[in-house]
């Protein structure tokens, strides 16, 4: 049977006073005690509780020094007993971690998301590929060996903490660690692919993990307040003119037709241009999906988001638009890929490389090389490709589009419009506004005003 524990009067400085030299013990749980350990020159402040773990026996740890004497960096009985509480609960989930097999860590969670996510990106493209946020994930939690002239990266001190002791403290340091010059869209990618790894791993061991680890990830990693007229500014700068757009075209033509690309390129800037949407939706665009007909495109929805989005979105395009895509159907199958590109091989035993053959666009990296061509003829040196895309919602906007249907159009949301665009929305609805002006001062001979006559019925 065990012993019925002797308490002692410990809870102030002067019942402690009283006390002789020794060891003395008050519950603070029927199976934790907290401890104060009396010496000739003050006392100590300890913690013991019956061990979960074999044995059944009763494990302790020191905790801090009392405020016998002095009250600067030392512990009253309050707060001995919040130190003691802390203590045994992180005693107790080591205990509880262990007896469930190895610890698991942020390591093994970032490791789990990577592997997924590269397989489900190798799915997609056919052929084996490391994700974006892998290679992300990989760089600033993981860490890298040294790779040709590349020096090694060492692993973020994150990267093992365990996740029954994940604390907000944690994430919060690694992301003040970032480096400064990194871009805050690149900085916001990576911490999303973080969260969603530290997600990922609760929802497949919440059984061994605290219920608190979802919050923790939550405020640890939520995103920070960003400056509204910093993203306008950025987003003015890659809003172009109708006659703009035509220039970058005419640029990809010329280019396509100089370079060899048998209109490859200059389709998929027109597409791009015409449509408004990402590259990693068009490149999956078939045949069957020009439905010259109807006068419209059919665009494949973005795979953004969570769930398996699937189906298309009947996008109106002009004329012209079908007249340049005329090559890319002809003589083709219905679920022959829209858009293909040469691939290229090096002869060998020479530094000359030749045709061998041909297959759908990838990667978005691909359009890099001919992009900076383009922009270099049509003397656009700062344009990038996704400013097709910004234009294209402002073009809709403009032309007083419902903001849903934008939205729409381009597989977004409308808050997402809202939030980047809103300035052009309020000049459409001023414009709106203006229309609807009607005259409402009656005039007189000589343009004097005249008071209206007050109404009295």
């Amino acid at each position: 049977m065990a012993k019925t524990l002797t308490e002692a009067a410990i809870t102030t400085r002067n019942a402690r006073a009283k006390l002789e030299p020794g060891l003395y013990f008050k519950g603070i749980d029927p199976e934790v005690h907290l401890g104060y350990r009396k010496g000739k020159r003050g006392g100590v402040w300890l913690v013991r509780w019956r061990n979960w773990g074999p044995g059944a026996n009763y494990l302790q740890t020191p905790l801090g020094t009392a405020d016998d004497e002095l009250k600067e960096g030392t512990l009253d009985y309050e707060g001995a007993r919040r130190a003691a509480r802390a203590a045994v609960e992180k005693a107790r989930a080591e205990t509880k971690a262990a007896a469930q097999g190895p610890a698991l860590t942020v390591r093994l969670a970032v490791e789990a998301y990577i592997a997924d996510r590269d397989a489900r990106d190798s799915r997609r493209k056919g052929r084996q590929v490391r994700s974006d946020g892998g290679r992300r994930l990989t760089r600033y939690i993981l860490g890298q060996p040294t790779r040709g002239r590349g020096k090694a990266i060492a692993a973020a001190p994150l990267a093992d903490v365990a996740l029954y002791a994940l604390k907000e403290a944690d994430l919060l340091s690694w992301r003040a660690d970032l480096p400064d010059a990194m871009k805050a869209t690149t900085k916001q990618r990576l911490i999303n692919d973080l969260k969603a790894a530290l997600n990922g791993a609760y929802t497949a061991h919440r059984d061994r993990l605290d219920a608190n680890v979802p919050a923790v990830v939550k405020h640890g990693l939520k995103a920070a307040a960003r400056d509204d007229d910093s993203v306008s500014v950025a987003r003015d700068n890659q809003i172009l003119t109708d006659g703009q757009i035509r220039k970058l075209i005419g640029a990809a033509r010329e280019i396509d037709t100089e370079y060899a690309w048998d209109g490859d390129l200059f389709r998929l800037v027109v597409v791009l241009a015409a449509t408004g949407a990402r590259f990693s939706q068009i490149s999956r665009m078939r045949v069957s999906d020009v439905q010259r007909a109807a006068g419209r495109l059919m665009l494949p929805v973005s795979r953004k988001g969570r769930g398996g989005k699937s189906g298309s979105v009947p996008i109106p395009v002009g004329k012209d638009v079908l007249d340049a895509l005329i090559p890319a159907v002809m003589g083709r199958g219905k679920d022959a890929p829209l858009f293909e590109r040469w691939r290229h091989k090096q002869v060998a035993g020479s530094i000359r490389w030749e045709r061998d053959k041909r297959g759908p666009w990838q990667s978005v990296s691909e359009l890099a090389r001919p992009w900076d061509a383009i922009r270099e003829r049509a003397k656009m040196p700062q344009v990038i490709p996704y400013a097709l895309r910004h234009s294209s919602v402002v073009r809709g906007v403009r032309q007083n589009l419902p903001i849903r249907l934008v939205a729409a159009l381009h597989d977004t949301s409308v808050p997402m419009i809202e939030r980047h665009y809103g300035r052009y929305i309020a000049d459409g609805l001023e414009e709106l506004a203006a229309r609807a002006i009607v005259p409402l001062v009656p005039a007189v001979d000589g343009d004097k005003v005249i008071r209206m006559a007050e109404n009295r019925s």
